[in-house]
């Protein structure tokens, strides 16, 4: 579907809305270990539900600040970071400043938040814990359509009605007056932002709505502003069916300690035939077709643990199943109540942008990528069909971003990334006039920055340090090529986590690559 497109900064979409200044904060104890160890201070920042009535009710936004450690001569001011999602928790990620090499993140005061709706804020939005059960109706099931259907819509009201009010509330544009709120609360001249995945659209937002407040930002693992967001949805399917392939590449190039085949379509066929067996009969009494596609989703949005993945491939093979079903639980199995993540992301995309607002255009687009790609696209689809019943005000124009004086920003991609295809690296570098984007040739991981790959975080070091940036290209170019993230190698990786050339702890990384997932 084609949408209009509408500019999203709130004068031009609103009345005009004053500037607001929240309250003081209480700053206190964090209660997370990590944040405390930091030397972080916690708190809530009061805002309203609607800005267009500032006195009405209000919300809180939870906060983690880090200071600046060098002298008060040399700071360069606030970095706020946001993980994605729309919904992931980025309280703990002000502590990412301390892993940029060269020293360049300790000029800044370092702002984590959960977003409106999310983690810590209140109030925190939890619609139906119990939605991912095991053994749930075959994603791709023609005869399972209609219980799909009827499972997503009672997400959606069960949304409704634990949500209330805001619901209507959740768009990019209330997430960019958050950031604004931030940025008066302190009373700051401008902010730094630093974005992954969903981050960077949330990024473009607010640069779009608030150019004379940009300092400097990184954009990493960029959405594409004009396919959000159904467009964007149907746009990761090829792209992830790729990745797999190309990961089941690296398993038979691996051949010798795995035994799974010699080639990728080898490979292929031993995971298939897991598959098929588990449409007869979940693995392990446990793994029926859902969970065993969703436990692959992470090899095709990263190589860090690609490693760890192959051995309980190989396990299962075996006909034990126990390490995949402790890698699902592991991965989804939080328990009743855990599904804040989801909630939020359903809340936010379903009411920014225009979805078909009939089944018979999803179910037609759908089947015809499935044919090409049948590794995620049904569950896509389904992750994303509560958007059809969704009860909160639906847009009904795209939003849009433009440059309108805003200063240089960092743009960083993996040429295949499936989760935001380098399209919309592209996309975003044609709007932004005064951006550079680096690419991580061949590369499959999402928001792969400070991994460990010196090309890239020197770039962001020097960036941060300076304003310093890569010469602009002509034409629609990376302006800078670096080397991808690499997979760690089997004989290195026997434990699972993080690739050992990551900067990042693996907690810290384990937030970033906690995207919503398909379960």
């Amino acid at each position: 579907m084609s949408a209009q497109a509408t500019p999203i900064g709130p004068s031009t979409t609103t009345p005009k809305l004053r500037t607001y200044v929240p309250p003081r904060v209480s700053w206190g104890t964090c209660s997370d270990a990590g944040l405390r160890q930091s030397g972080a201070r916690c708190g809530l920042m009061t805002v309203p539900l609607d800005y267009a009535q500032p006195k009405g009710p209000k919300i809180k936004i939870a906060l983690s600040w880090i200071k600046h450690t060098t002298a008060d001569s040399s700071a360069q001011g606030l970095m706020l970071v946001n993980p994605g999602g729309p919904g992931a928790s980025g309280l703990a990620l002000s502590q990412i400043g301390q892993w940029v090499p060269k020293g360049a993140g300790d000029a800044y005061d370092w702002i984590g938040f959960d977003p409106r709706g999310v983690g810590a804020s209140q109030p925190r939005l939890n619609c139906d814990g119990n939605y991912f059960p095991y053994n749930r109706p075959d994603y791709s099931d023609p005869a399972q359509e209609q219980v799909w259907r009827d499972k997503a819509a009672g997400y959606a009201a069960k949304c409704d009605a634990a949500g209330g009010a805001l619901l209507d509330h959740m768009t990019t544009r209330d997430w960019v007056r958050d950031m604004e709120s931030i940025r008066t609360l302190f009373r700051a001249q401008q902010i730094n932002f630093y974005g992954f995945s969903y981050g960077t659209y949330l990024g473009q937002a607010y640069a779009t709505a608030y150019p004379s407040r940009v300092r400097r930002m990184v954009w990493d693992g960029v959405v594409d502003w004009k396919d959000a967001w159904y467009e964007a949805n149907f746009a990761q399917d090829p792209a992830f069916e790729k990745n797999l392939n190309i990961y089941f590449g690296w398993i038979a190039q691996n051949n010798t300690t795995y035994g799974l085949g010699t080639t990728a379509a080898a490979v292929r066929a031993n995971w298939q035939s897991l598959l098929d067996a588990s449409r007869q009969s979940p693995l392990g009494g446990k793994l029926g077709p859902d969970e065993w596609l969703d436990s692959f989703v992470s090899a095709a949005y990263y190589v860090y643990d690609w490693p760890g993945l192959a051995q309980d491939f190989v396990a299962a093979k075996n006909g034990s199943y126990a390490p995949m079903i402790a890698r699902y639980d592991g991965a989804n199995g939080s328990g009743p109540g855990s599904d804040n993540t989801y909630a939020v992301y359903n809340a936010v995309q379903c009411t920014d942008a225009p979805f078909p607002a009939d089944w018979t255009t999803w179910k037609a687009r759908t089947t015809q990528v499935a044919q090409t790609a049948p590794f995620l696209t049904w569950s896509n689809t389904w992750y994303n069909a509560p958007c059809l019943t969704w009860g909160a005000k639906q847009a009904t124009t795209r939003p849009t971003m433009k440059d309108v004086g805003v200063p240089p920003i960092l743009l960083i991609s993996e040429t295949n990334d499936a989760a935001t295809p380098i399209a919309g690296a592209r996309t975003a570098r044609a709007t932004f006039r005064n951006s550079r984007l680096i690419e991580g040739l061949k590369g499959t991981t999402h928001a792969s920055s400070l991994s460990g790959v010196r090309c890239v975080d020197y770039a962001i070091a020097d960036y941060l340090i300076n304003g310093k940036l890569p010469p602009r290209l002509a034409g629609d170019v990376s302006d800078l090529k670096c080397g991808a993230v690499p997979p760690p190698s089997p004989a290195s990786a026997m434990a699972r986590g993080a690739a050992r050339s990551d900067r990042l702890p693996a907690d810290l990384r384990a937030i970033i690559t906690d995207q919503p997932v398909r379960r």
